[in-house]
């Protein structure tokens, strides 16, 4: 019989903990509407948001447009304030970003800052004012801001896996499959089908299409099977550069990019997007429709508003609708809308439809519709 010295033949014991900071977090938009008459306020004086709740503390906003201090007066400030009196200095990071830059990547918010009571940090050279009034973020002479906090309000101890005990990861790459049928579209490899659309031409796979969309199996594997076609299938009432986009959706099920084209007039990306919308519910891709409608909710604003939730009303998005009517919510928003020339074409439609299901213009003064 073998002994072991010390009576310890057993496995050693392994234990870890971690230390990890509690925190909690939130948001804020803040919508600045006419800017160029906020711009004459003078280098140093701000324009306050509502107060609001974040991280479990009250917070507010102030908006600088010439700049915190004279030798910032080219530059918008933003600064974040804590909104309430508190004994012990609270413990948060923060970003100001534009409501368009704002995805599902993770983010940075930078340093830890400490708030005491109607204390604030912010970013005195947020952007250059000529460098707003250049971009895509000031539209209609209005611009949109998001503000988000984390809270860190202690430390904590707890349990953590020992390191002998987790076992090594299994590599694994990211589905690639979206790239391989997007190279199939741009390389033309088997096209069987070609459409006509607005005079050009776009070659595809009828079995592409036809898993994809339940309109295109019915088309292409139904009544234009049978029938001569010469190969070209001819698409009405559709701009050539949208149903290329749709196309590009079909075979990565990636929202295609917008971007202006050389040569091409080009169009406003909310402009594209709605087009892309009515595609989608056409040829029913219901994820397409609903990526559109999360993009629209971002473009409402006093000029778009009239046209967006006419495209909401006229096919079923329901989430779109609701996104315009709490923005119409604001008898200041109204009031604003209805100056505008695309509350006349909502009006022509909700009579058109007889008014049943939209409850829209019921919201604007001297509306007909009962």
């Amino acid at each position: 019989m073998t002994s072991t010295a010390g009576g310890g033949g057993g496995e050693p014991s392994r234990s870890a903990s971690a230390i990890v900071a509690n925190t909690s977090r939130g948001h804020h938009i803040l919508r600045i509407y006419a800017y160029s008459r906020t711009t004459e306020t003078p280098a140093g004086e701000y324009i306050k948001s509502l107060p609001f709740t974040a991280g479990g503390h009250r917070w507010c906003i102030r908006y600088y447009p010439s700049g915190d201090r004279p030798e910032a007066k080219d530059y918008i400030s933003l600064y974040l304030y804590l909104h309430e009196d508190v004994s012990e200095a609270v413990k948060a990071q923060f970003m100001f970003r534009f409501i368009r830059d704002v995805g599902e990547q993770a983010l940075t918010l930078g340093s830890l800052h400490s708030f005491d009571s109607y204390c604030g940090w912010g970013r005195t050279k947020f952007v250059k004012r000529q460098d707003l009034v250049a971009s895509k973020h000031l539209r209609d002479d209005s611009f949109t801001v998001r503000c988000d906090v984390v809270v860190t309000s202690g430390l904590r101890a707890q349990e953590h896996p020992a390191e002998a005990t987790i076992p090594a990861p299994v590599p694994m790459p990211s589905s690639d499959l979206h790239n391989h049928l997007g190279h199939l579209l741009e390389t033309q490899l088997g096209v069987d089908v070609a459409f006509d659309v607005a005079g050009q031409t776009f070659a595809a796979h009828r079995c592409v299409l036809a898993a994809r969309s339940s309109v295109f199996s019915a088309e292409l594997y139904g009544v234009m099977m049978e029938s001569d076609t010469g190969g070209v299938v001819r698409i009405d009432d559709m701009d050539a550069r949208v149903f290329k986009a749709l196309l590009y959706f079909i075979y990565t099920d990636l929202f295609p990019e917008t971007a202006k084209e050389e040569g091409d007039e080009g169009q406003d990306e909310d402009v594209m997007c709605q087009h892309l919308l009515v595609a989608a519910n056409r040829y029913n891709l219901e994820r397409l429709k609903l990526l559109c409608e999360k993009r629209l909710c971002d473009y409402i604003d006093i000029g778009t508003v009239a046209v967006i939730l006419a495209l909401a009303e006229q096919h079923r998005c329901h989430e779109l609708k609701k996104a315009c009517l709490d923005f119409l919510r604001s008898r200041a928003n109204v009031k604003a809308a209805v100056a505008g020339d695309g509350f006349k074409h909502l009006i022509r439609m909700s009579l058109c439809y007889g008014g049943v299901d939209c409850h829209a213009c019921r919201l604007i003064p001297g509306c007909l519709v009962p």
